[in-house]
């Protein structure tokens, strides 16, 4: 295992993150605790020393499965991070309460990275509203968090107002190859690395999309001059980057635990050569050509009378025919349906037409998004 450090940090991180929102579960949805159990501490007795969880994932179960799998003294082997539930924060004493609940269902004294989960527009409004820093200045000073930081899921321009807003030890953000400029982007990385934050990358495999067995791409990587499969070449392409501390793998079976693992052995800052760089490229102007939707996402079609979110109907369907991952793209487009506000699910479209009036691409979208309903349902 190798380990890199944050600027304030005293002690060393490893480089593979183990993630715990999508762990093995059994026919009924719910944790295969003795599989996963397994498969955490077998990470850990192998060097992986910061461990993910957040207070949504596999439905609430994520958090309390980690208290119980960290006991017999792995708690004390590991850095241990989770997230305000963000969304769901109304005023500061729900603050206080769910950081409360997440100790307790985590079965500890203290949380050594906290987050505040899932940034976006109206939920940092809100949250500055409440005093959010104030919050985290107490709870660090009372010992309950160590480190506090922030995951994000909006644009570069909002990322860097809320890395100047605050302290931050660490933020977490989408990061892989295809992603370079989306979200925070490679821009928001270097700002915020260039502001003395640390950088947890989420998202380095696209949910599993970019490990896909797809014949055109494998042939891009035949071209290199070593031999990986398209996992490690992706997460090696953000370990590439000396901003990124941790990278976070959302480990479903002790099989991607033990390729992960060896995967991080070899994980170096700028180690991939100009020829394996531009392979890369190669690879996401190929995934590009594969995109059935020529939406840009500049939005000039919203608001949606029907509340659907139209730009994000087309992002997460170009996804699934980009990556060959139905179901992935299936999962994703589940958060559609209201966690941080409104459904905005395509099936919502009255065929009422003014989005099209306002479109600069010219995309017949009534009709396209039919072709989204066709493919993830109703």
């Amino acid at each position: 295992m190798l380990y890199r450090r944050m600027n304030k940090l005293p002690t060393d991180l490893s480089i593979l993150g183990f993630g715990c929102m999508r762990l093995p579960v059994k026919n009924n949805g719910s944790i295969d605790e003795k599989q996963a159990t397994a498969m955490l501490r077998y990470a850990i007795d192998h060097g992986v020393n910061y461990v993910d969880t957040a207070y949504p994932y596999h439905n609430g179960q994520s958090e309390p499965f980690v208290g119980r799998a960290l006991q017999n003294g792995y708690r004390d082997k590991v850095y241990l991070a989770t997230k305000l539930p963000s969304w769901l924060i109304k005023s500061r004493a729900d603050m206080d309460h769910y950081l409360d609940e997440q100790l307790k269902r985590l079965q500890t004294d203290h949380i050594d990275f906290y987050l505040v989960h899932g940034l976006m527009n109206p939920i940092w409004e809100n949250l500055k509203a409440l005093d959010v820093t104030r919050f985290l200045d107490d709870a660090i000073d009372d010992g309950r968090i160590k480190y506090a930081g922030f995951s994000f899921h909006d644009e570069l321009a909002l990322f860097k107002e809320i890395v100047d807003a605050y302290d931050w030890t660490f933020c977490q953000i989408q990061y892989n190859f295809f992603d370079e400029h989306y979200q925070a982007g490679t821009e928001g990385l270097r700002y915020a690395a260039d502001r003395g934050l640390g950088i947890v990358v989420m998202e380095p495999l696209r949910g599993g999309m970019l490990s896909k067995d797809i014949p055109s791409i494998n042939n891009i990587w035949q071209k290199a001059p070593s031999r990986r499969s398209p996992t490690e070449w992706a997460l090696k392409w953000v370990w590439n980057h000396p901003e990124v501390t941790v990278v976070l793998s959302g480990m479903s079976n002790f099989g991607q635990v033990k390729q992960n693992l060896a995967f991080a052995e070899d994980g170096l800052p700028n180690s991939l050569s100009s020829e394996e760089l531009t392979i890369f490229r190669e690879a996401e102007d190929e995934y590009k050509k594969r995109i059935q939707i020529p939406c840009t996402g500049c939005r000039y079609c919203m608001p949606c009378s029907a509340n659907v979110s139209i730009p994000e109907c087309f992002e997460i369907y170009n996804q699934g025919c980009m990556f060959d991952s139905p179901n992935v793209a299936k999962y994703n487009y589940s958060f559609l349906g209201g966690m941080f506000g409104s459904p905005g699910f395509a099936s919502q479209c009255q065929e009422c037409g003014e989005c099209e009036e306002k479109c600069p691409q010219g995309i017949s979208i009534r009709e396209q998004l039919k072709k989204v309903v066709a493919y993830f349902g109703k």
